[in-house]
């Protein structure tokens, strides 16, 4: 087992000559944090003049990370992936909106997603992002308990019931739904919002998750809690396990504003808040359900040593390992040849919609220590097996 993420064969079997080069040169040029800084700034300068800067930004970084503008884009990458049985989350990742209109846009491409996923085996989750279906600063004043105003009542009604909406659509439909964390200013208003959902909906499985980010030092303990209530409710918990995305403008808000900064103190205890979750989420699997997002070597095969002295089975429905689309191909393709459950989040959408998640992939493959290097080495491995 130890080395099983070391295939290449198998980790890149999808990836024609050329898109294996594409991949290996625009991860050269992220490993250079200068270059990406500078091409960061260049490229909002270019989409916010109006710059025609759309076709270049398509043909690298965009086609790398994202399945295409539309869902029907997505289609082709869908189908190639799961010819190797790993699975697509569709993530529609239009981010910053403010109208109505434009969360409405969100619910519905949503909708869309649990569609597909009755339709298509491939298509086995539907997922949205809070912000997605409202405006982050109702989020963040219910999160501080401060009162709305009768047009932020309104607003913040219509997001309630845009969770609803989808939520019992993913019950009626029985496709899972994902619901995506956030900044810890806004998350508690969220995370009511979508235990509400899991009380409503998760009473006989778990149809909807949260999200929990394990940079976040609390989060063992709001899981504990979460689950206590859960089992005296009757509802099962489900969660999907991430690091997290926004540590240093947490860390900067956090001394901006004199309060205790809510990232664990550095990676090797986010590394163990991750497996010490899933460790306790893994115990209680009768309760809940796991989708264990995650780049991480050390943790894919925690997961899978668990399973492997549980006696259940590889693929039970409850258990999914998932990665980004673009990043970690090598624990991807080879955990799905090994039978287990594995499914990619294929992001889509306008190309200056999406660019606030490609800049998010930009810098994290720059500032995260070793994931850079790593996707090269494969590459390079991949390359010269081929003799590219």
């Amino acid at each position: 087992m130890e080395n099983l993420f070391d295939n290449t064969e198998v980790a890149f079997a999808i990836k024609s000559n050329s898109e294996l080069d594409r991949a290996y040169y625009l991860f050269e040029m992220i490993k250079r944090e200068p270059l990406v800084k500078i091409g960061t700034a260049v490229t909002k300068f270019a989409l916010k003049t109006h710059l025609p800067v759309e076709g270049i930004i398509r043909a690298t970084v965009f086609d790398h990370f994202c399945g295409g503008v539309t869902e029907k884009d997505c289609m082709p990458v869908i189908d190639k992936m799961y010819t190797k049985n790993v699975h697509s989350v569709l993530d529609y990742s239009a981010e910053g909106k403010e109208i109505e209109e434009q969360f409405d846009l969100a619910m519905e491409k949503t909708l869309n997603t649990i569609k597909f996923g009755t339709e298509k085996p491939s298509i086995p989750f539907a997922v949205f992002k809070p912000t997605g279906f409202g405006k982050f600063k109702i989020y963040q004043k219910v999160t501080e308990g401060k009162k709305l105003d009768a047009h932020e009542e309104v607003e913040w009604k219509r997001i309630k019931e845009r969770y609803d909406i989808v939520s019992k659509a993913a019950f009626d439909r029985n496709v899972p739904l994902l619901i995506d964390a956030e900044e810890t200013w806004m998350q508690e208003a969220a995370d009511d919002l979508i235990e509400d959902m899991m009380r409503k909906y998760n009473t006989k499985k778990v149809i909807v998750f949260g999200t929990l980010q394990l940079y976040r030092w609390d989060r063992l303990d709001y899981l504990k809690k979460l689950h206590e209530r859960a089992k005296k409710e009757g509802f099962k918990v489900g969660m999907k396990l991430v690091r997290g995305a926004y540590m240093e403008k947490e860390r900067e808000r956090a001394k901006e504003k004199g309060y205790k900064d809510p990232i664990c103190v550095d990676k090797k205890a986010t590394d163990k808040m991750f497996d010490d979750v899933l460790r306790y989420m893994f115990k209680n699997i009768d309760d809940m359900a796991i989708f264990a997002g995650t780049h991480n070597e050390e943790s894919s095969y925690l997961l899978m040593d668990l399973i492997a002295k549980s006696g259940l089975d590889k693929n039970d429905k409850r258990l999914w390992f998932g990665q980004l689309y673009g990043m970690s191909d090598h624990i991807s393709y080879n955990l799905a040849k090994s039978g287990y459950n594995v499914a990619k989040y294929l992001p889509f959408g306008p190309v200056r919609d999406v660019m606030p998640y490609l800049i998010r992939r930009a810098e994290e493959n720059t500032s995260v220590a070793g994931q850079t290097s790593r996707e090269l080495r494969l590459l390079k491995e991949e390359r010269e097996r081929r003799k590219v």
